[in-house]
C-alpha cells in the first residue's frame, strides 16, 4: 500500500483507499488494514480514518461489521449521485435526454471578473472543460453552453470527459478519485449573449440568456468543481415546487 506524502486529511485518505479499491489493490471480498493500521500507516488520527471509511461505506464501496473489519463489496461506488424531483439533487444536470458535446478541455489561470464570478482566488489555474448541452432527441440546436471547472489535479478527466458524454463530469470524479458532492450552491442571473457565445448557440447576439453558476462542495466544504452554463432564454427554464413545511 503506498503511502501519502503528507498528513492526510479525511478526503485525501478517502480518495487514496478509492483509488486502491478501483485499481484492484483492494480486492473485492478482501479485508482492508484495521483502523489501527490505517492510522500508523498514513500518521493520522482514529477519527479521520473512521471519516474516511464513512465515506467509503457511503459510496457503496465497503461494508463494515463489528469484530470482522472492513470488507470490500464493489470495486466502483454503487450510489452515484442521482437526481431527484423531491430534492436539491436535480441542480446537478438538465435531465437524462440531455447529451454533452465536448468544445475544448484546457488549463486556464483565473483572473478579473471570471474570479469574482467563480469567487476563486484570482491567479489560480483550474482544468475547464467546455461543452455544448444537445437535446439528443435534436442536436440541431444546443440547450446551452457550459464551462466546468475543475482541480488540475484530476486532468486525466478531461480525456475521459470526451468519451463520456452522457455521465456527469462530478459522477467521473467520484467513480475515479470517491469525492463525492455533499452541497450544491446555485446562482441564477439574467445576461444577455456575446457575440462568440451566440454563434456557438445559434443565436442573435444581445439575446437574453440565463446563467447558472453551480459551486460543488465535499464533505468537509471543499469546493473542486465549479459550473457556469449560458441558457437561451426560449430554450431552458428553471421550475421549483415549494410545499409548506
Amino acid at each position: 500500500m503506498n503511502s501519502l506524502s503528507t498528513k492526510s486529511n479525511f478526503v485525501d485518505l478517502a480518495q487514496h483507499l478509492t483509488e486502491g479499491i478501483t485499481s484492484g489493490r483492494f480486492p473485492v471480498g478482501t479485508l482492508l488494514p484495521t483502523e489501527m493500521e490505517l492510522c500508523n500507516h498514513y500518521a493520522t488520527s482514529r477519527h479521520t480514518v473512521r471519516a474516511a471509511l464513512h465515506e467509503l461505506q457511503q459510496l457503496g464501496l465497503v461494508s463494515r461489521k463489528k469484530n470482522v473489519g472492513t470488507r470490500v463489496e464493489s470495486s466502483r461506488p454503487t450510489n452515484e449521485f442521482r437526481p431527484s424531483l423531491a430534492s436539491v439533487d436535480d441542480l446537478v444536470q438538465f435531465g437524462s435526454t440531455h447529451v454533452r458535446k465536448t468544445q475544448e478541455v484546457i488549463r486556464e489561470k483565473i483572473e478579473g471578473d471570471l474570479a469574482n464570478d467563480l469567487r476563486c482566488k484570482t491567479g489560480s489555474t483550474w482544468l475547464r472543460i467546455s461543452s455544448l448541452r444537445m437535446d439528443s432527441a435534436n442536436d440541431r440546436l444546443p440547450v446551452g453552453w457550459t464551462d466546468v471547472y475543475i482541480e488540475p489535479a484530476y486532468a486525466e478527466i478531461g480525456e475521459i470527459v470526451r468519451h463520456s458524454p452522457g455521465i456527469l463530469i462530478s459522477t467521473l470524479i467520484e467513480t475515479r478519485y470517491g469525492r463525492r458532492i455533499e452541497q450544491i450552491q446555485q446562482e441564477i442571473r439574467a445576461v444577455t449573449i456575446s457575440e462568440p457565445m451566440a454563434h456557438a448557440l445559434q443565436v442573435t447576439a444581445g439575446a437574453t440568456a440565463l446563467k447558472i453558476i453551480r459551486w460543488y462542495s465535499d464533505a468537509a466544504g471543499d469546493i473542486f468543481e465549479i459550473s457556469v452554463s449560458i441558457h437561451p432564454a426560449e430554450r431552458f427554464s428553471v421550475s421549483m415546487l415549494l410545499k409548506r413545511s
